[in-house]
């Protein structure tokens, strides 16, 4: 495993310079500057392999799966269930059939709560969230707390971005039936403990649901040794195109749950009254797949996979400590979230009384820095640091110092303009 200032690699040394060339968009000048891509967070570029993977399947056998017997769609289902065992080795499934395709993250926690909360969430049972979650992870919850009659209570964060541990062990003594929180928070960057958390969790007599939206793009994640019973994330987050997510589920629950939406291909026969299902995974993926984008995620598995996920953490960790230094030096920076220790490579942060959209406008038009500025789909947590927005720079394998230092001359500039 080999990472410095300029290389990652798992087995042999790529210098960054060599990656970024795998990534069209950042020979790309806005405003007349070159651009530097701090948004990682919301949505991560995609290599060129990726790229031209989704190319040749429409250039060359665009066909629909499942349903041909000639060499074209053969050549497509082949490709899709190529895919599909990519991303169940990636994340330690034991089989491939427990990797449902869903179109994001957000379908994924859905169809859980509709699926698996329609038939085994009832009246007064307890939910257990945390004050730090993406509103993909609250919203499916409160609405079937809605149609159950289910509570929810939540896990505080503390002032420095941390769980408190001592209000969930609390939590869990009232027997809860679901437990669901982020494995790494969109805006702290906080890197919660989840495998003590899970098996917390079952000791009480409850399922949990990891939003890895953050996690599986960024450092390795296991799902038997984490022992989770769900687990989501998303294609675009993670080199590979929109438009597609997993839902991990272990099998026992996913054999259990009623199909989420009906239509074709999650059905074994149909009748004119009545109809049976498919088998896993398909009971859950009705109508035409997104092939393309499942063949883009299974390739952009693989390039994950040449670099190496701990080598990725790595450097993440690397371009992190280096931005919070860098930010430290600026007057009237205020860093949001844990220390590097237990952070991802996530930053949120506010400067004076700069409105954080005026302070991305001015980045954006100034430098060609794009960071993501608003309450990042976590409004309760914006409320919980009595702020209306942040700032958010984000990084990923892409990343390299001198945009960090475009970033903060970019800032610098705004104190200019706002005459600090």
């Amino acid at each position: 495993m080999t990472i410095t200032d300029n290389r990652i690699s798992k087995d042999h040394q790529r210098s960054i310079e060599e990656i970024r060339k795998d990534f069209p968009i950042l020979a790309r000048e806005v405003h007349g500057k070159a651009l530097v891509y701090l948004d990682s967070t919301a949505s991560s570029q995609k290599p060129l392999a990726v790229i031209e993977a989704m190319d040749t399947y429409y250039r060359t056998y665009n066909a629909n799966i499942h349903r041909g017997v000639y060499a074209i769609s053969e050549e497509a289902t082949a490709a899709v269930d190529k895919a599909r065992l990519k991303t169940a080795r990636f994340i330690k499934a034991r089989q491939s059939k427990q990797i449902i395709f869903t179109r994001n993250t957000t379908e994924s926690i859905n169809l859980v709560a509709y699926s698996w909360g329609n038939a085994n969430i009832h009246t007064g049972d307890l939910i257990i969230l945390t004050e730090m979650e993406h509103h993909s992870n609250l919203v499916p919850w409160q609405l079937l707390a809605e149609r159950t009659g289910a509570r929810l209570e939540f896990v505080p964060v503390t002032d420095d971005g941390l769980l408190r541990q001592d209000i969930y062990a609390q939590l869990l003594q009232q027997g809860p039936k679901l437990v669901a929180f982020t494995h790494m928070s969109n805006v702290l960057g906080t890197i919660n403990p989840a495998q003590e958390m899970i098996a917390q969790a079952h000791a009480a007599g409850a399922i949990v649901l990891l939003d890895a939206a953050q996690s599986v793009p960024h450092f390795p994640v296991d799902v038997q040794a984490l022992d989770v019973d769900f687990l989501c994330f998303s294609s675009h987050k993670m080199l590979g195109p929109t438009g597609i997510g997993v839902l991990y589920g272990k099998r026992d629950l996913l054999e259990a749950m009623p199909p989420f939406m009906g239509g074709g291909d999650m059905i074994r026969k149909v009748g004119l009254r009545h109809s049976t299902w498919n088998d896993l995974p398909w009971k859950f993926e009705a109508g035409t797949p997104a092939i393309a984008e499942a063949i883009g995620l299974g390739v952009a598995v693989d390039y994950l996979n040449e670099l190496g996920m701990e080598a990725i953490m790595e450097h993440e960790r690397e371009m992190t400590i280096y931005a919070m230094q860098q930010l430290k030096t600026i007057p009237e920076v205020t860093i949001y979230g844990p220390d590097v220790s237990q952070r991802g490579g996530v930053i949120s942060f506010t400067l004076g009384d700069i409105h954080p959209h005026d302070l991305a406008s001015i980045l954006d038009q100034e430098v060609g820095v794009a960071i993501r500025a608003g309450h990042h789909c976590a409004q309760p947590l914006m409320e919980r640091y009595g702020l209306a927005a942040t700032a958010r720079a984000s990084f990923y394998v892409y990343t390299i110092k001198e945009e960090i230092d475009i970033l903060v001359q970019g800032l610098r500039k705004a104190q200019e303009i706002f005459r600090f």
